[in-house]
């Protein structure tokens, strides 16, 4: 076991239509919402530029199993985007499970009043904050990075 490594690290949820992005504080306490990268144009370039903005050590990438733990065509596409952005960052990145994680993240904005409709520009932010909140808590609770690292350009899985 080591201990919880310190610095800032972003949270990315991959949706077909948009990219949700999420950061940590240095301390690794908190996830807060940064962003909704369009996936049309050039999403990994804007990342790469969050990630130099933010000074981010780490950059988890959603997996979106299915609840048996099964690859879905969602989560090939996530593998390959985890891909592109490690071939293009000089920091790690790794692949955390996301199971539910954006449907948690419509339950917190349901609950906070918004309508689905309402909610379409940020869900993929809160899906982010939701997938690293996770990550973190399991690392501080393990003394462990949460999920797989993946190499620059991997192919999907």
């Amino acid at each position: 076991m080591t201990a919880f490594r310190r610095g800032i690290r972003l949270g990315i949820d991959v949706g077909r239509a948009r990219v949700g992005v999420a950061r940590s504080d240095p301390d690794g306490l908190l996830a807060v919402p940064v962003e909704t990268v369009p996936r049309k144009g050039e999403p990994v370039r804007r990342i790469v530029a969050l990630a130099e903005e933010y000074e981010a050590f780490e950059v988890l990438v959603g997996l979106p199993l299915n609840l048996r733990g099964d690859d879905t065509p969602s989560t090939t596409d996530a593998r390959a985007f985890a891909g592109e952005l490690a071939a293009a960052l000089s920091i790690p990145v790794r692949l955390v499970d996301e199971r539910l994680s954006t449907v948690s993240a419509h339950d917190v904005l349901r609950q906070a009043g918004r309508s689905q409709r309402e909610s379409r520009s940020i869900v993929d932010q809160v899906a982010a904050v939701v997938l690293l909140q996770q990550a973190l808590d399991v690392e501080r609770r393990s003394g462990d990075p949460a999920g797989p690292a993946v190499a620059p350009g991997q192919e999907p899985a």
